[in-house]
Order: structure tokens, then C-alpha cells, then sequence
């Protein structure tokens, strides 16, 4: 973990005093510690956050292992409310501690169904800083794997309760380039549904402007028709998150590889990919909205020349001083200035290295064939820009990564009258745009980067107002063709390291006047299509759960081709189904849409043909949203022990249950309903401290509490301290051969029980999406599982 050119190159940006050097260096050969944050609603989140720190940590206090103190976990101390934990145990000690092989498994287990998310402290920054509330409109335009999407979601939904979730105003656009990616983004997103959730998949750098009939603008008197009829309809964000690719040096206590490959020229390679992004991002920006711009890259090639050279290009900006948003977040300024440099430099000595550099002349630049971007600002600019309002988070700070943030506030009208374009910015811009090709031409061995087009930067127009409006991606007819190809020639891949690994950057060819139909021509995903509210599929969920006047059953869509059956139903809120209606979806490459809110129950071999279209089910992932328009028809209340039976086997007879919830049960028809748990204590010392609402499925003999097998468990833990499903008792071999009737169970068919826990990963490492729910299984129930 040694790279003589790594360590050269950042003494000679002077990003720390000397002295702190060796112990940064240092820090950044040593593995990362565990941190987690508690994850969902506020409300939910607190409340879990109060096990940990009553239950579990008590419990952890005091340890020692092999004859050494084990530290137990401790919370962040810059995270609001105390959300977010770290703790530095080494592997061996989780396996072979029984008290941290316990919460190892409370660890993994709430991670699985989304109640804690595995994520590095610097990542959970980005989103403090953008301070998103629920009526704001947000993208997040580099999103996977999506844990800072996560964030997003939860400040959205900040009024959710414990046990429903709010209809937030608001909207959230998680956009990712990389195809297969996004699934990965759909799967972390998918543990908070929100109706106001899209994924799309669309390089950022060319974003293409999205239609919205609500989002009608004013313009300044005296401005071009041609650009209104552009801009007219556009829907512009509140709060933008930039979590660019980078070269990921500040990555290097989890990606050690990076120590051999590393080379100045990555994060060269990649401003010009890194500043286009920015820029689309500017753009799309409402007046007085905020974007958040951030690397896990220590470089200022990466960093502060991105935002020198945006600022610069785009009037009507500047950084915010947020340094005292996150009282005991440790960090330093952004960098003023900076020293650009190659392989071949860099591999001098550095008293050579230094004096070569400081030397340097415009000519000399000009030969370098580097952009005029990725040098620093003069001193006078640097002080008009105030660069020294980035965030660098160094490792050694605070036992983290490495990472960078740059908070930009876009000027109200009154403050942007004062700042006026300067021959300085359009100098540089037009220079940029001389040396595009010369860059091009470089070694690709040296410069690992993808091949960029340098079409997309726009020249600086007279009007600095007709320059913030007219743009080519902002016209709505501009569509991305859906052809991708990498722009390498065969057996030179230009290959860009991403921040989670070296991936192949793909770019979409964008092309004017190109149809919907040219732009779909590769795009596979199921259409959107929304139902009437008076459909008979709608109306039969609004009567089997007694359904509020204030449903939105307008806002129901299906995903289905042209005359499949429908099996499931999804739920948006007013922008997105707005979104959806006035934008072709393969044209903004629509991955999702809202969240999935009810499934057709369908029946065994025997019965389907003859089992109702209209025969639906609420799902556990669609209860929260759907929770607070469910009427008293479809509701049940039962006692704590009343789930355990439930938790304990998979099909319980109704004859098992205790009264009144028994009577109860009884007395309803077959079908899918929901039930209020309420809180308790058992005689095993097990307690229910608030109200729990699960759905469940009534047969014609038994219940089935309807959660798939990992959210059993991690409730199990949860609760009950250990895991009593019947299928981690299967999956410890507790249950005798032969013995497949437990007393009071029905007996099912096929199990499927696996509770083998994922291991503890990063948080990109994420398990399948399956639905993997206990439906009943008898032929008599008229059930089976669900797709």
C-alpha cells in the first residue's frame, strides 16, 4: 500500500501541512471501520436507533476478547440525532464473539429489509447538505448503488410515521448511465416506497430536459421567443445531487487496489466528463435551489477546478458557506490553488518535479495539452469564486474516507443583476474548446479516461441571461439515441475508475429531431399505462379495503404489454403521473415509477381458471403508502402473542389463536387484510414497545402473516431477541424428518425456508429482489405463492 507518484503529487498540492502528511498516509493503509445508519422514516428510524443504544450497546460495553478491550459502537458525532454508528472490531472477533456475532446478526438481518443501510460516514454527507423537504423537486444524477438516494427518500417522507408513509408533494429522479446499475438502485430504493420516486438511465452530462405542463415559466421581458417556446414547459429541480464518476483515491481503505494503478492522470482524464455533468446540472437548477457537487477523490483536478471552471462558465451561481451546518464534522477548506501535472512529470524527482512545475508559462501549458480548466483560478479569481468554501474530508481527520463537497446556491434574480459574465470565463471557455482535440490525442496508456465529446460544451453568448436559457439539451426535441457503444477503439478500452471500481464509461450519442420510437428502439423496459379510476380492477380494491374518497385512484398505473393480465398495481403522486403523461418513457429511459402497492392473488392449478381478475392483495412493501386511506371493513386488531403464532409457523390454523382476534379472524371472508399488533409483553420477557400493522392473507382454515422470510426474521430479532421463524428452525435442522405438521399449522408444500444471512457488506453489496412471501399453499385456500 505504497505509491511514490501518489504521495508526491499530493505534497506538492500542499493540500495539508507538512506535518500531517505521515499520519494521513497512514490512516489510509488501515481498513475502514463499520459505520451504519439507521435508515426509513424519522420516526420509525428513532425508534429503532433507541434499541441499539438501550439493547445492544449496553450489552457490547466492557468486552474483551483475547485479553484486549473491544470497543463498542458508537454514533457519529456530526449525524443528526445520532442516526448514524461506527465501530472498529476486527473480523475475528465478530465471528468468535458471541455478544458481536449476536448483533453481527441484528446487523445484517435490518440491513436486508432496509431498516439500516452499511454506508461509508463521508458518503452519508452529500444529502445532509442539500436539506431536502418533501415538496422539493430532486435528482440525484449519478445515483448507484443508492444509499445517498435512500437519504434522499427519507427527507422526502420526513413525515412519515412508524407505520404508515406520507404522500409527499414532492419528487425524486435517481438517474444512473451504467444500464445494470440501476437495478442495483431500484433494489436500495425500493426499502423506502415512494410514490414520488423514477429511476432513469441516461448520462448526466447530457440530461435531456423533462416536460411539465405545471411548470409554466416567466420570462424577463424582452427575452427571444424562440428560447421561451425551449424553456416554457421545463421542469427544474430545487435540489440537485452530484456524486460524480472520480478516480476514488479517497477510496483506498476499501478498494486497496487502487494503490498500484494509481496515476495523476485518472483524475485528469475524467474533469472534462466531471465539469459537463456539473454544468447540465447547473442548468436544470431553479432560481435560489441548491446543488450539492462531490467526489471520493482527493485531487483538485477533480475538485476544485470543476467548480472553478463551472462557476466561471455559468454566471448566477455561488458556493454556500455551510461550515456550520454539521457541528463536529471535522474538515478542511477547498484548495485555492493547485499544481496540474502528467505521469511523465510526476515521475521526476520532486525538487525537479517542483521547479518544472512552477515554471510553467502559458506556452508551456499550451504543450502540456491539458485544458485551460485544469489549471488554478488567478489569486483575484479565486477569491471572487470563494473555492475556500469546498469541503475536504481527509481520513486521518475523523477515521474515514477521503471525500469531497461543493455546496453552489443558484442567485435569486435581484443578486444575479450583479454578476456579469467577464472576459476571463469566456476566454477560458473558448480555450477549453481549442485544446478538446489536443486532449484527445493523448496516450491512452497514460490517461486512463473516456473518450469525450467536446461538442457538448457551449460557447458563451453575448447575454449572460440568454446563455443560462439557451442550451441544446434543453430542448425538448432532442432525444438520446438508445444505442450505446464505447468510444475505444477494440483492445485500447478507456476505461474511467468510478468510485465504485473501474467501469467502462458509455456515451449516449445525442441527436436532435430523432423520434421516441429511434429512441426506444433498444429499451426493453414494460410501459407505463394508467388506469381509470372507475376501472373494475381499481374499484374492486377500493371495496375489498374499504378505501378513503381521498384515495388517488387516478394515479394507478400498470406495467403490462398490450393485453397481458395485470398483476400488479403501481401508485405515483401528481408530478410523477405528470412526468410520465407528457414524457415518452423511452425517451427519458424510465426504469420505475412509484412504488408497487397491490398483487393479483392468484389460485392453485385447480381454482385459477376460475379465481376473479379483480382478486387482489395489499403488499408489505405498499402497506405504508396505501395504510392511511384503509378503512375499518379491511382492518383487524390482535394482540402481541397473536403474532408471535403468526411469526412462529407458516400457515396457522385459526383454531390456534387465542380470543378475541380468533372470533375475529374467523368471521372474515377469505382475502387479504390488515392487522394492528399491539404493543405488549410476553411471558418469555419478549415486549412489543408501539403499535406493528402487517398484512396477512385469510384463507379458509388459516392465517398467513404476509412478509417475505428475511423481514420475518430481522422482526424476530427485532423483537424477540432471536430468530423463532419456522424457517430458520428449518434451516438449523430443528425439525425432525417426517415432521412436517406442527401442532395448530397447516402443512405447506414447499417451504422455500432460507434464512442464511448475507454477510455484512459495502453498500453497494445488495441481495436479490425477490418476493419470496409464505402464501398458503393448500389446494383448498385457493392461494399460491406470489410471483
Amino acid at each position: 500500500m505504497r505509491n511514490e507518484r501518489l504521495e508526491k503529487y499530493y505534497k506538492a498540492q500542499a493540500i495539508l501541512p507538512e506535518d500531517e502528511y505521515d499520519a494521513m498516509f497512514e490512516t489510509m493503509r488501515n481498513p475502514l471501520p463499520t459505520t451504519f445508519r439507521v435508515a426509513g422514516s424519522r420516526q420509525a428510524a428513532k425508534l429503532l436507533n433507541e434499541t441499539i443504544k438501550d439493547v445492544h450497546v449496553p450489552h457490547l460495553a466492557g468486552i474483551a476478547f483475547e485479553g484486549e478491550a473491544v470497543s463498542p459502537p458508537q454514533q457519529l458525532p456530526w449525524y443528526p440525532d445520532g442516526l448514524a454508528w461506527q465501530f472498529n472490531v476486527a473480523k475475528k472477533v465478530v465471528r468468535k464473539s458471541p455478544e458481536f456475532k449476536k448483533f453481527h446478526s441484528f446487523l445484517v438481518f435490518e440491513t436486508e429489509v432496509g431498516n439500516i443501510s452499511r454506508q461509508e460516514a463521508v458518503s452519508m454527507l452529500p444529502p445532509l447538505f442539500l436539506e431536502v423537504e418533501p415538496h422539493h423537486r430532486v435528482i440525484d444524477m449519478c445515483a448507484a448503488p443508492g444509499s445517498k438516494t435512500a437519504q434522499l427518500l427519507e427527507a422526502l417522507h420526513a413525515n412519515d410515521t412508524a407505520t404508515s408513509s406520507s404522500l409527499p408533494s414532492g419528487l425524486l429522479i435517481a438517474n444512473d448511465s451504467d444500464y445494470k446499475r440501476t437495478h442495483l438502485l431500484i433494489h436500495q430504493s425500493a426499502r423506502l416506497p415512494s410514490p414520488s420516486l423514477m429511476v432513469t438511465n441516461l448520462d448526466a452530462s447530457i440530461f435531456p430536459a423533462i416536460k411539465i405542463p405545471s411548470e409554466q415559466t416567466t420570462f424577463a421581458e424582452g427575452t427571444k421567443k424562440r428560447v421561451q417556446s425551449k424553456r416554457q414547459y421545463q421542469l427544474m429541480f430545487d435540489r440537485i445531487l452530484c456524486d460524480v464518476p472520480c478516480s476514488g483515491d479517497g477510496t483506498m481503505r476499501k478498494n486497496p487496489g487502487i494503490w498500484k494503478h494509481w496515476s495523476p492522470m485518472d483524475g485528469n482524464g475524467l474533469h472534462s466528463l466531471q465539469l459537463r455533468i456539473l454544468q447540465r446540472a447547473m442548468r436544470m437548477l431553479k432560481k435560489g435551489g441548491r446543488l450539492v457537487y462531490s467526489t471520493c477523490s482527493l485531487n483538485p483536478v477533480e475538485n476544485e477546478a470543476v467548480v472553478a471552471a463551472a462557476l466561471k462558465s455559468i454566471p448566477g451561481f455561488e458556493l454556500v458557506d455551510m461550515s456550520g451546518h454539521l457541528p463536529g464534522l471535522v474538515f478542511r477548506p477547498g484548495l485555492t490553488s493547485w499544481r496540474p501535472t502528467t505521469s511523465r512529470e510526476i515521475s521526476m524527482d520532486f525538487a525537479t518535479f517542483a521547479e518544472y512545475d512552477a515554471s510553467l508559462d502559458d506556452k508551456a501549458r499550451a504543450a502540456s495539452k491539458m485544458l485551460e480548466s485544469h489549471w488554478p483560478p488567478s489569486p483575484e479569481e479565486a477569491r471572487t469564486l470563494s473555492l475556500e468554501r469546498c469541503f475536504r474530508i481527509y481520513p486521518h481527520l475523523q477515521d474515514t474516507g477521503g471525500f469531497f463537497i461543493a455546496v453552489l446556491q443558484k442567485t435569486p434574480p435581484a443578486r444575479r443583476a450583479q454578476s456579469t459574465a467577464t472576459e476571463g470565463p469566456a476566454k477560458e471557455h473558448s480555450d477549453a474548446k481549442r485544446t478538446a482535440d489536443a486532449v484527445e490525442g493523448l496516450d491512452r496508456e497514460e490517461i486512463k479516461k473516456p473518450k469525450l465529446d467536446s461538442g457538448n460544451a457551449q460557447e458563451p453568448t453575448e447575454d449572460a441571461e440568454e446563455e443560462l436559457l439557451e442550451e441544446a439539451m434543453d430542448d425538448p426535441d432532442a432525444t438520446p439515441t438508445a444505442e450505446m457503444e464505447v468510444d475505444a477503439p477494440e483492445g485500447e478500452a478507456a476505461a474511467a475508475v468510478m468510485d465504485k471500481g473501474k467501469e467502462k464509461d458509455q456515451k449516449i450519442r445525442f441527436k436532435k429531431g430523432k423520434t421516441a420510437e429511434g429512441a426506444g428502439a433498444h429499451f426493453k423496459e414494460n410501459p407505463y399505462t394508467f388506469i381509470a379510476p372507475n376501472d373494475p380492477i381499481v374499484q374492486a380494491c377500493i371495496d375489498n379495503f374499504d378505501l378513503a374518497p381521498s384515495f388517488p385512484a387516478g394515479n394507478m398505473l400498470v406495467r403490462n404489454p398490450a393485453g397481458d393480465t395485470v398483476r400488479s398495481l403501481y401508485m405515483v403522486n401528481a408530478v410523477v403521473k405528470s412526468v410520465i403523461e407528457h414524457n415518452d418513457f423511452a425517451r427519458i429511459r424510465l426504469m420505475t415509477a412509484g412504488t408497487k402497492v397491490f398483487g393479483k392473488q392468484e389460485g392453485t392449478e385447480a381454482k385459477r381458471a376460475a379465481a376473479a381478475d379483480t382478486h387482489f392483495r395489499v403488499l408489505a412493501e405498499g402497506l405504508p403508502v396505501v395504510l392511511p386511506f384503509v378503512g375499518q371493513k379491511a382492518q383487524m386488531t390482535a394482540d402481541f402473542a397473536a403474532m408471535k403464532v403468526m411469526m412462529e409457523s407458516y400457515y396457522p390454523l385459526t383454531t390456534g389463536f387465542a380470543e378475541p382476534f380468533r372470533s375475529a379472524v374467523e368471521a372474515k371472508g377469505n382475502g387479504s387484510y390488515v392487522v394492528r399488533f399491539q404493543p405488549g409483553r410476553l411471558e418469555s420477557g419478549a415486549t412489543l414497545a408501539h403499535e406493528l400493522v402487517l398484512p396477512i392473507w385469510k384463507s379458509n382454515v388459516s392465517v398467513t402473516l404476509m412478509l417475505d422470510k428475511r423481514a420475518k426474521s430481522a422482526l424476530s430479532l427485532r423483537v424477540f431477541g432471536e430468530d423463532i421463524t419456522a424457517a430458520a428452525r428449518q434451516a438449523a435442522g430443528k425439525k425432525k424428518e417426517g415432521d412436517a405438521e406442527v401442532q395448530g399449522e397447516a402443512t405447506p408444500e414447499d417451504p422455500e425456508a432460507s434464512t442464511e444471512p448475507m454477510a455484512l457488506g459495502d453498500e453497494d453489496a445488495v441481495g436479490e429482489d425477490d418476493d419470496n412471501v409464505d402464501v398458503p399453499a393448500e389446494a383448498e385456500e385457493g392461494a399460491t405463492r406470489s410471483e
